[in-house]
């Protein structure tokens, strides 16, 4: 019952402020496990003007995805990623499943500002007012996504081809001895955060040029590759 479904989880129905109304953020937010605490998680952070895309975990249990998706069928701006991934820790599928949902979101009908990609186990500490004034006043126009120059402890993580394994509950990503070639377009690797606050023109950028396409292709085999395809691509000069 929705309705039930919105008063008793006490979700915020209409936006708190001008500001807020006028800007909307778009959210992508991957889980696989403990509903509760996406539930609260999506209680938090939810405004009925911003977008929230859901990428389920192509492993968790059936009832587990039934009842995100009946907690997703109560809300028009919230909805499951259209392709999803057998997700594994530190694998290439963890870096598709952002994409899948970056794909879906710019096809949306709701027009956004910044996108920020959340895991199940993340909590807000900051109000969505909060969120939009900062951005506002340090990044208008920029990308939140920050990095070095790949460490020398880092490089094997991009040396050598890793592939993923996934059987019977248990996935895992491990090395192999082929040695892979070196960046396309002789791109710098940078390190970071596998998190990030993108603009939606960066966005539409890396879904669309041919070296963000290149670099994807070349991460599929590296360890991790969330953790350095958005920093080096950030990079780019232009």
């Amino acid at each position: 019952n929705c309705s039930t479904v919105l008063k008793t989880l006490h979700f915020i129905t209409r936006p708190l402020s001008d500001e807020e109304r006028n800007y909307s953020l778009a959210y992508i937010i991957t889980i696989h496990k403990e509903l509760e605490m996406f539930v609260r998680l999506l209680r938090a952070i939810y405004m009925p003007q911003n977008i929230y895309c859901i990428h389920v975990d192509e492993k968790s249990p059936k009832d587990y995805k039934a009842a995100v998706q009946n907690i997703v069928n109560c809300f028009e701006n919230i909805f499951i990623s259209s392709k999803r991934e057998n997700v594994v820790y530190a694998g290439f599928s963890r870096l598709q499943a952002d994409i899948n949902c970056m794909r879906d979101l710019v096809n949306s009908k709701i027009q956004w500002n910044y996108v920020i990609n959340l895991c199940g186990q993340d909590y807000p500490i900051k109000t969505n007012k909060d969120i939009i004034q900062y951005i506002k006043s340090k990044w208008n126009g920029k990308n939140m996504t920050p990095g070095v120059v790949q460490p020398l402890h880092m490089k094997h993580r991009t040396q050598v081809s890793y592939r993923e394994y996934v059987h019977s509950g248990v996935s895992y990503v491990y090395p192999t001895k082929i040695r892979k070639a070196k960046p396309p377009y002789n791109l710098t690797i940078y390190f970071g955060s596998a998190y990030y606050i993108l603009t939606k023109e960066f966005v539409e950028f890396t879904l669309t040029d041919a070296r963000a396409k290149d670099l994807l292709e070349w991460s599929r085999d590296t360890y991790s590759p969330d953790e350095h395809y958005w920093v080096t691509l950030n990079r780019l000069n232009g």
